[in-house]
């Protein structure tokens, strides 16, 4: 009965230890920023913005899917895995020709230490103004 004790308490110990090792080698992400503010953006302008990120991990770091909270946000995904230490990059293009404010979410599920991260873009997008005001600052366009 004691060996057997013994052995069972062996083998839960080694299925600790090694538990928290394979968590130690697993791809991290370091993000520089996690959320984009766009301010005041005129309507149909440019909403291409990109989210720079390492892999802080000891293992490769790939990305399997991303997914927006709305189909006027569409991301990019790296194509290859990012290596240790390596810098990669996810693109969101936003949709800029509805007028008002926004704040969309991105969530990317990978093979990170913490699988599901999630980013956030946010802005306002205004009337575009005619190009009589910004060529002379005449008359405003309401």
């Amino acid at each position: 009965m004691k060996k057997y004790i013994l052995f069972l308490f062996l083998v839960s110990t080694a299925s600790i230890v090694s538990g928290q090792n394979s968590n130690d080698t697993k791809p991290v992400f370091k993000f520089v920023k996690e959320s984009i503010n766009y301010g005041k953006i005129e309507q149909n302008s440019n909403g291409n913005r990109i989210f720079e990120f390492t892999n802080i991990g000891k293992s490769p770091l790939i990305i399997k899917e991303i997914k927006t909270s709305c189909d006027c946000a569409v991301p990019k995904k790296p194509t290859r895995p990012i290596m240790p230490g390596e810098k990669g990059t996810i693109e969101v293009s936003y949709d800029t020709s509805k007028i008002g404010g926004f704040i969309k979410q991105i969530t990317i599920f990978s093979n990170a230490k913490h699988p599901i991260k999630r980013l956030r873009i946010k802005g306002f997008v205004v009337k575009k103004k005619s190009k009589l005001i910004k060529e002379k600052g005449l008359l405003e366009n309401d």
